[in-house]
């Protein structure tokens, strides 16, 4: 049944791999599950039912994914989305929660629309293949500065931005954090390196067990005003009730107070992120993985557009905002995923989590950070793809690249590697002999990007 459903033989690939790949791509998300609740709560929403509604959200759209186009890709509320949300739309602007959360669901019927009419895939298939080869390096980067940060390696710092943390000032805390980090990095490697199958997701338990180790001894010390929290689980039983503060209250927004041109602001805000930044983590994961074909083109692409788009909607009747494909899921590609099996697994652990969210809320961000910096690794190899002759075509990926991590937005890196393709090559053809040819639609994305700088 399993092999004629996700098709497992001609995708080189078995059960036990998928399975070992779902649950690595679900440890490397579970932080969503404390973080999205923790950030949309203070748009005034129920806590309980951001997390009820973030689980199933994540399970529907990453069921979604694997039924509809049998990809290793999972979805949730998108982070950064959600700080808009909250902090901008709620916050800044002042909107009431409701309006934000309808702001969302009409966001995914007009991808719905985009994704059935061919226009998505469209703009996938439009976007150059060294600037796919540069996405692909540029999630690799920003995916393990996710995980420097995570661990704490990477802190901030006021007279240079960043900087390492001070070891011997936080020891307890951040510094142990750091190291713990470190160890459970070598151990994947070594693990990879071995062939030991599921190597990055023993990573992820090996550097969680150390650090439960080093709270029990007192290395590691609880902070919870500072974040740190306790790394044991702990049992706990879930009010599902809550659900209802949440649930189909897009459709009770008082609009009142909001402006139609205001609305379609935020409108397009969540459109244009969600819109790319799914593009950018379609294109990097599946140039990873293979699924590209001779053309640069994603087979199948039409269903996992229409997957993320129906999955967008159904987390806004629910109560969470965008849900969108996560860059994590490169972790369980990274642990060999090739099919919608892999998505299937990670989406049942989402369901699960429901009963036992105090377990996966547990898992500390230095556990999965090593996943994510090894798996930025392995993405970042992309990079060898790209032709450095041409500079026409090098130095836009180059800027796709460099952007992502630094300004910490997928959509972003192809904003500014669209713009910066077609401003080169346009001028290169007109005072040299050599043209280079760039596609219509190219065109109209960079007029768009740069639009949305001005106006947005």
């Amino acid at each position: 049944m399993l092999e004629k459903l996700f098709k497992l033989k001609e995708n080189n690939t078995n059960v036990k791999t998928e399975v070992l790949a779902g649950f690595t791509t679900f440890m490397t998300m579970a932080y969503i599950l404390a973080v999205n609740p923790n950030i949309l709560s203070a748009s005034g929403m129920d806590s309980t039912a951001i997390l009820i509604a973030t689980c199933l959200a994540s399970c529907i759209g990453t069921f979604c994914m694997a039924f509809m186009a049998n990809y290793p890709f999972a979805l949730a509320p998108g982070m950064g989305l959600n700080a808009y949300f909250a902090f901008t739309v709620c916050g800044n602007l002042g909107y009431d929660w409701k309006v934000a959360l309808m702001a969302v669901f009409v966001e995914g019927l007009i991808f719905i629309v985009l994704s059935l009419t061919n226009v998505r895939e469209a703009i996938f298939n439009a976007i150059p293949s060294t600037l796919k080869k540069g996405v692909s390096a540029g999630i690799g980067l920003f995916v393990a500065f996710i995980g420097l940060q995570g661990c704490y390696l990477v802190v901030n710092n006021d007279s240079t931005l960043l900087t390492y943390t001070a070891f011997r000032d936080n020891w307890h805390t951040q510094g142990i954090c750091a190291v713990l980090a470190l160890i459970g990095f070598v151990i994947t490697v070594i693990l990879y390196i071995k062939g030991v199958m599921g190597s990055i997701l023993i990573g992820i338990v090996a550097t969680w067990v150390l650090g439960m180790i080093c709270q029990a001894v007192g290395i590691y010390t609880v902070d919870i005003e500072a974040g740190f929290y306790s790394l044991f689980p702990s049992l706990g039983i879930t009010d599902f009730s809550a659900l209802g503060e949440t649930f189909g209250q897009a459709f009770k927004a008082d609009f009142s107070n909001v402006g139609i041109f205001n609305f379609i602001v935020v409108l397009l805000s969540f459109l244009f992120v969600d819109m790319f930044d799914t593009i950018g983590t379609l294109i990097g994961v599946s140039e990873k993985a293979g699924f590209l074909d001779e053309e640069e083109k994603l087979p199948r692409i039409k269903p996992a557009l229409l997957a993320d788009a129906i999955a967008t909607s159904v987390g806004a009747v629910l109560g969470t905002s965008t849900t969108t494909t996560f860059v994590e899921s490169s972790s369980g590609v990274g642990a060999g995923g090739r099919t919608g099996l892999t998505s299937v697994v990670t989406g049942l652990l989402f369901l699960l989590a429901i009963f036992f969210a105090p377990i996966f809320t547990a898992i500390p961000g230095f556990a999965t950070a090593p996943a994510l910096i090894f798996v930025g690794f392995l993405m970042l190899s992309s990079i060898l793809k790209i032709n450095f002759n041409d500079l026409r075509e090098a130095i836009p990926a180059y800027l796709t690249v460099l952007c992502m991590p630094l300004m910490y937005s997928i959509a972003e890196g192809i904003a500014i590697g669209c713009i910066s393709y077609v401003v080169i090559n346009v001028i290169c053809n007109i005072v040299m002999e050599e043209k280079k040819k760039i596609t219509p639609l190219m065109y109209v994305l960079a007029v768009i990007f740069v639009c949305k700088y001005i106006f947005l």
